[in-house]
């Protein structure tokens, strides 16, 4: 029996969504569904505004040109996270800068991140790593001393909470994904979100080819297509009416998962630090070769062969062929990111997923143990 790592819940209203969007034969980017889910999606995140886009690299992207980062511009980032983040740096001409991340959240370190700050340093994005919420106090300090901004990527944290706060409300900008793995799935889609009206107009201009709210068809500035359509709006809105259930199945196979893997030498867990509540997205583990007998790669070997997926933990990005050289001329050292990145192993996580199957993995996993 085949156990996939991810899939998406769409035991909803989603066919029936969908379906009213094609016969009111809305399906571009603009009808009921686009407006009611930004309307929605702003309110669950405790924003003023959340702007549709057609999937999380894209909103990156459009947060960085509306901030106006440029060529020769710095921004810092976590090593430890998906591509999307250092490629959206690259796309507007600017470099990013590679920081360690914190071994008590898996997030930047706001440790580390002064002695990173140059003159061409521009602000920082903060990735909610792994569905777990960064420090964004700390960040947030660092940024004002120095007159950064902050963006928070929390395409992996739906509904996490830092300190009691939503994430996608604690920076100048939060941008989401809604790609078929995360918890809110539109297939492909993303989101921004923020409070200030003034950056939330650019933000639209930008995203509709630059044209202008108040004259259709004049086009004052360069933009960009990055709108999402209303059928995959349909999609997110029947996502958010079944939210609360799809996470509470999440949290119960996370409990599930510590509870049978307790006490595995060799094997840890995904911390938590005591302020956050993260998001329930994937379950993770480091495995200690040194204990273990196998190393992260041979343990997710074993698993393929019972048919068990499973997924590999980010190849540090400033080892990555596109960036290595500018890392290794700046002499980045990023330990943390290093060992995380070879150790770490994201075992099936998904609403739908039967605790049966949750105890078959982890059987497997102690069967490896030995």
């Amino acid at each position: 029996m085949q156990i996939p790592l991810s899939q998406p819940d769409v035991s909803g209203n989603e066919e029936r969504y969908v379906s009213e969007a094609v016969r009111s034969t809305w399906i571009s980017s603009t009808g009921e569904f686009v407006d009611r889910f930004e309307r929605e999606y702003a309110a669950l995140c405790g924003t003023e505004s959340s702007i549709a886009v057609c999937n999380g690299t894209v909103a990156l992207h459009l947060a960085l040109l509306a901030l106006d980062v440029r060529p020769g511009d710095e921004v810092l980032v976590p090593s430890l996270t998906y591509v999307a983040v250092a490629n959206a740096v690259r796309y507007v001409g600017a470099e990013p800068v590679f920081v360690d991340v914190d071994s008590a959240t898996w997030c930047i370190d706001p440790a580390r991140i002064e002695e990173n700050v140059t003159p061409r340093t521009r602000g920082i994005i903060a990735v909610h790593n792994y569905g777990h919420p960064a420090d964004m106090d700390a960040i947030n300090e660092l940024a004002g001393v120095h007159g950064l901004w902050v963006v928070e990527d929390a395409a992996e944290a739906h509904l996490a909470e830092y300190r009691g706060r939503v994430v996608g409300s604690l920076a100048t900008i939060g941008t989401f994904s809604f790609y078929g793995n995360k918890i809110i799935s539109s297939g492909e889609g993303g989101a921004l979100t923020l409070s200030d009206r003034q950056l939330e107009l650019r933000l639209r201009t930008l995203r509709g080819q630059g044209m202008d709210p108040k004259r259709r068809y004049y086009f004052p500035v360069t933009g960009y297509n990055f709108r999402l359509t209303n059928v995959a709006c349909a999609l997110l809105c029947a996502q958010m009416e079944h939210l609360d259930e799809m996470l509470e199945a999440r949290q119960a196979i996370f409990a599930r998962y510590r509870e049978q893997l307790d006490g595995c030498e060799g094997l840890e867990f995904q911390p938590r630090a005591g302020w956050a509540t993260p998001a329930p997205w994937l379950f993770n583990i480091t495995i200690d070769a040194r204990t273990f007998p196998t190393d992260a790669a041979g343990l997710r070997r074993a698993l393929e062969v019972q048919g068990v997926e499973t997924r590999p933990f980010f190849i540090p990005l400033h080892g990555l062929p596109p960036f290595r050289e500018s890392a290794r001329a700046r002499g980045v050292d990023l330990p943390v990111t290093n060992r995380l990145g070879a150790s770490g192993v994201s075992l099936p996580t998904f609403s739908q997923l039967r605790l049966e199957e949750v105890d078959r993995v982890c059987a497997l996993v102690r069967q490896v143990r030995g």
